[in-house]
């Protein structure tokens, strides 16, 4: 490369000094002033000495002569004359806007003719349709005419719960009230489920944790479940008085039996210290399940435990497809998952200290067991053994309000 003469380095040097604190305008009016000041000194290639020292082009540099010369200024704000620079691809192609729209709207899933009616719709995709109808478009550009357009990349997001039952409200109330009643008898109330099934092993589990950069935690590519590990059923037990819970960690099926044999193992662990002298516990969950309101072997093992402690066992059922209602998920069962993200599950005993060691600011205390026990599945219960559940229903709602009352030995 030549070398810049003496005086076009100096040029250099200045422009570099000021070039970052510039926009466009201002660059090629300073370009500008300057070769007007060369040739005021040498005569002449004062353009031709401020492009090698900038590289700024030559035609920059004279459009700014060009301006300073001209009567009719820009005003200080404006960088261009207005109507200057690329036009938009919108302005150049008509109706582009309108024909994207038409491909990502949601209603073109139930349009048959949509072409885009069962494709991914990636910028990829959708570039390669526009340019099928004539228009000249990049992909890069098509993401940003659907920012333009107000669209982003979303999730599903789970809000539609099914068909609504139209007493939902009130059973609601219900239990709101029966839970109220309870508290200002200093009775026990509880809300119970089952946390989903986890897989253990040197799996992968959804979130993230700090980490060395570069160096995450290797786990296996594929969840195919570990025969010698299996998986486990968390069920857990929350006081909803007393911000504590339980959870029995079942490696077993997540049966009736296991369910109730939950809360019986919460009773004697913890219930029965916290409320000595109590006569009556409320049970609350969810209208499926292992502890769903139709599965007779759950009011029948409600039944022994009822027999077992001499107390009454009130239970209310949430309606059908409100399960997030349930106060144990959002209570209880919403900080173990954050309290594990980002963690294998590589043994039961890694289950078992991160559930106990979770805690929250408001003070929840959580307690955890496992349960080595093996729940049978397809246990068939008989009208005889169900006639001896003495159950007393509700005037409201009888199905998911109900009393099982100590009684008659189930065998």
């Amino acid at each position: 490369m030549l070398e810049l003469p003496e005086n076009a380095r100096a040029i250099k040097k200045e422009f570099e000094d000021v070039a970052h604190s510039l926009d466009e305008r201002r660059i090629r009016l300073w370009c500008a002033a300057k070769a007007r000041s060369y040739n005021r000194i040498y005569g002449r290639g004062g353009v031709m000495a401020v492009h090698k020292a900038t590289h700024v082009s030559r035609p920059r540099i004279y459009l700014g002569i060009k301006e300073i010369k001209s009567e009719g200024k820009l005003e200080k704000s404006r960088i261009r004359k207005s109507g200057g620079g690329r036009k938009k691809v919108t302005e150049k192609q008509a109706g582009i806007l309108e024909d994207l729209e038409r491909l990502v709207e949601p209603l073109t899933r139930g349009d048959p003719e949509s072409p885009l009616r069962w494709t991914c719709k990636s910028t990829y995709n959708l570039r390669n349709e526009l340019i099928d109808q004539g228009y000249k478009i990049s992909q890069p550009k098509v993401g940003k005419l659907l920012a333009e357009l107000g669209y982003s990349l979303q999730s599903n997001k789970k809000t539609r719960e099914g068909k609504s039952h139209p007493d939902r409200n009130a059973q609601f109330e219900h239990i709101n009230e029966t839970v109220k009643m309870f508290q200002e008898s200093g009775l026990p109330a509880i809300s119970v489920d089952t946390k989903k099934k986890e897989n253990i092993g040197n799996y992968a589990n959804k979130g993230r944790e700090y980490s060395k950069k570069g160096q995450p935690e290797e786990v296996e590519v594929y969840d195919f479940i570990n025969k010698e590990l299996g998986k486990v059923a968390p069920y857990g037990i929350y006081d909803l008085f007393r911000n504590e819970g339980f959870v029995n960690v079942g490696i077993s099926k997540d049966t009736a039996e296991f369910a109730v044999n939950s809360i019986k193992t919460w009773w004697h662990e913890m219930g029965k210290a916290k409320y000595s002298h109590a006569r009556e516990l409320l049970i609350t969950a969810d209208c499926g399940g292992s502890n769903g309101y139709r599965v007779k072997l759950w009011k029948v093992e409600l039944q022994k435990f009822a027999n077992e402690t001499g107390m009454i066992i009130n239970v209310c059922h949430f309606p059908p497809g409100t399960s997030k209602w349930n106060k144990i998920e959002h209570k209880m069962f919403s900080f173990i998952s954050k309290n594990w993200r980002g963690k294998p599950l590589i043994t039961r005993g890694t289950v078992i200290n991160l559930i106990g060691s979770t805690k929250t600011k408001s003070g929840l205390k959580i307690k955890v067991k496992l349960d080595e026990n093996i729940y049978k599945t397809g246990r068939k219960i008989t009208d005889k053994e169900f006639k001896n559940v003495n159950i007393e229903q509700s005037d409201f709602h009888g199905e998911w309000n109900y009393k099982i009352k100590p009684g008659t030995d189930i065998v």
